[in-house]
């Protein structure tokens, strides 16, 4: 009923038009959650390898880390899609679309396996990703270790 009512009243008005091309106000995009992400499931793989607990403990331990890493990955894959889906431009970032697919396809893998090197591929997919956000945005970047495990080089935005 209101559609209705406020639809009338914008043709008889002719109201100005709010545009957007994404689904939050421009420039709330950061990278970083998903590289946080993916640092995590390293971090659970590592802890999956020196797990050494026996019997219902070591299940359990093992059964939370799974499940950590799986969200984790997920996670990041959901941050890159959001990003690239909203922030990027075809026609601007042509290389761009080649290491989304290449993100994807490791944390897939990474969610599938408990491989370390699978885990920081994806890692390191991702800050490339990082790179090229941030130089779209004209912010320098640097790569540090992360300051927690497993303090994997990570970008960050150098500001």
């Amino acid at each position: 009923m209101f559609y209705h009512l406020f639809d009338k009243l914008d043709k008889a008005v002719e109201f100005d038009r709010a545009q957007a091309h994404c689904d939050v106000p421009c420039g709330i995009y950061d990278p970083m959650p998903a590289q946080i992400a993916a640092l995590t499931v390293v971090r659970m793989q590592d802890l999956m390898a020196t797990e050494h607990h026996e019997g219902l403990t070591h299940e359990n331990s093992m059964a939370r880390y799974v499940m950590v890493k799986e969200e984790h990955a997920e996670k990041a894959k959901h941050e890159i899609r959001v990003i690239w889906g909203d922030y990027f431009k075809k026609d601007k970032h042509p290389n761009v679309d080649e290491l989304v697919h290449k993100i994807m396809q490791l944390g897939s893998a990474a969610r599938q396996s408990a491989d370390r090197e699978t885990g920081v591929a994806f890692v390191e997919a991702i800050n490339e990703f990082a790179e090229i956000f941030w130089e779209t945005k004209g912010v320098k970047t640097k790569r540090a270790n992360a300051p927690y495990g497993p303090a994997l080089e990570m970008v960050y935005p150098d500001l």
